[in-house]
């Protein structure tokens, strides 16, 4: 694309070409693009008037719903940023995202009216809360802001220099960074997803469960459809039963997920699976898709997963197996258009076919910076590719393949491992809900493997039987030194199996604090 387009120019040329097409389905309320438009033009204008000016940054701080939408695309129409909040933190990790980010006003929804009390006590230079009401009837916060006729000044975007959003990812280690993104990355990064899932403007509905703060939500569940043409249905809350019954009620022709949501998805009524049928294609991301759950989901289902990478740095999305084209399971399939991919080893040298080394990306897509830390943004590149910190290889058809974090690998005596090659191995073990595996320090060793394991209802299994198993499986450096079961592991609001957690727990249990 030679010219390149804000987000909101993108977003009101698919209003006006699919106007009275729908675009956003949620509960009973369904919303054409035309009126999500107009919608959008009332919230932005309501915030100028509130004071916003070009480049502010808002939080929004809000469930799946069509308010999110609005909220969101109506933000970047008033010029300024938009800066969504993690539903599953805790009020002193959001007060962090909030000082961090100088937001000037937070949108927030009702059920998060409790955090919101201890947040503002914190946050005073703020403009204004707006609070989004479940019963829509009684949000007079929301209605005062939109009651005005939607003109708009013409604000000046530049879509190259220009933010549009600022998302802070999970923070691994230390505190959260603010990745930013600007209006032509996510134009960008939209259209590649539209073209790599082969999407039919007007055809496909996107059901969306996956929170839409997260940036794989947000790119490929809210904006691409957004700026394409597609409906999207925004579900709050993941229960297996009710999304079913979404999917079936709105026929629904795509599902986003994360591994443990198709995890939970197997355990499904067998009579209730057919109404999953309108479903064509399932995507997964965020986290590294266990070959057994993928193939015992598309067994029960019938409906292929296409797995997919990329980190919020990239706006998302970075590569897929290509929809109508060969899936090659366990990896993350082929760079997406308009974007390039390639292994490094430590010197920046580019590595040859099937040699692990960090993953870079470069592209349109790749974030500006993060916000305030001018050294921690040079430290991320090499030259102008962003380094990622997934360690993989690439075969010869250009596959890549993610083989963990680089900071999640494990130095046995001197030998590299992998937790995904274990985790995979964990999750062939019958009686195996979920596992994750994490480096723990050792005077022998230098490091060894240690597994955390949820297992199956009424399932029995001990250390011995799983390292047994692991043994037949593993050379011997991998298998696991210790077995920890756990009722459950911890996750992250996109569902995403969360190891520093992990990491200390076990340190709380070797005394080291």
């Amino acid at each position: 694309m030679s010219h390149k387009i804000s987000l909101i120019e993108a977003f009101n040329t698919t209003s006006s070409t699919y106007a009275n097409s729908v675009a956003v389905i949620d509960n009973d309320t369904s919303c054409t693009f035309i009126e999500l438009k107009t919608a959008s033009d009332k919230f932005a204008h309501g915030l100028l008037k509130r004071g916003i000016k070009k480049g502010d940054t808002v939080a929004l701080y809000c469930i799946n719903s069509i308010e999110f939408a609005i909220a969101y695309m109506g933000i970047v129409k008033a010029g300024a940023v938009v800066v969504p909040i993690n539903l599953l933190q805790k009020a002193a990790e959001i007060i962090y995202v909030m000082t961090n980010a100088q937001v000037k006003g937070v949108i927030y929804h009702e059920a998060f009216q409790a955090n919101m009390d201890d947040i503002a006590a914190e946050i005073s230079a703020q403009l204004f809360n707006i609070c989004i009401r479940a019963n829509r009837e009684e949000s007079a916060d929301w209605k005062q802001l939109c009651d005005n006729d939607g003109s708009l000044p013409n604000i000046k975007i530049d879509p190259v220099n220009d933010l549009a959003a600022i998302l802070y990812t999970s923070g691994t280690t230390g505190k959260p960074k603010g990745a930013m993104l600007t209006h032509h990355n996510l134009v960008s990064n939209t259209s590649s997803v539209f073209q790599a899932m082969k999407w039919q403007a007007g055809k496909e509905v996107i059901v969306l469960v996956l929170p839409m703060f997260h940036a794989f939500a947000a790119t490929v569940g809210m904006l691409t459809p957004l700026t394409h043409g597609c409906a999207f249905v925004p579900v709050a809350k993941f229960e297996p039963d009710n999304l079913l019954t979404i999917i079936e009620k709105t026929n629904s022709t795509v599902f986003l997920g994360v591994p443990s949501m198709y995890n939970v998805l197997l355990n499904t009524r067998d009579d209730k699976c057919a109404r999953f049928r309108s479903i064509k294609l399932c995507v997964s991301g965020g986290a590294s898709m266990p070959v057994d759950i993928l193939n015992r989901f598309e067994q029960k289902f019938g409906v292929p997963i296409y797995e997919g990478d990329g980190p919020t740095e990239c706006s998302p999305v970075t590569c897929v197996n290509p929809v109508g084209g060969i899936r090659k399971i366990g990896t993350v399939g082929l760079p997406v258009p308009n974007v390039e991919m390639k292994i490094l080893n430590e010197q920046g040298v580019e590595l040859p076919v099937g040699e692990i080394g960090e993953i870079a990306v470069r592209g349109d897509n790749v974030m500006k910076g993060y916000w305030q830390l001018p050294e921690a943004t040079k430290e991320s590149f090499y030259e102008d590719w962003f380094l990622t910190g997934d360690l993989g290889n690439v075969d010869e058809e250009g596959y890549f393949s993610i083989l963990d974090r680089k900071k999640d690998m494990v130095i046995v005596n001197g030998m590299n491992v992998y937790p995904r090659i274990i985790e995979e191995v964990l999750y062939r073990y019958d009686g195996i809900l979920e596992a994750a595996v994490i480096g723990q320090t050792d005077e022998l060793h230098g490091e060894i493997p240690v597994a955390y394991v949820v297992l199956k209802e009424s399932v029995e299994a001990s250390s011995a039987d799983i390292r047994r198993w692991c043994r037949q499986h593993l050379g011997s450096y991998e298998v696991p030194r210790k077995v920890v079961f756990m009722d459950t592991l911890p996750k992250n609001g996109a569902g995403k199996i969360v190891k520093r957690v992990l990491n200390k727990r076990g340190e709380i249990e070797r005394g080291v604090q």
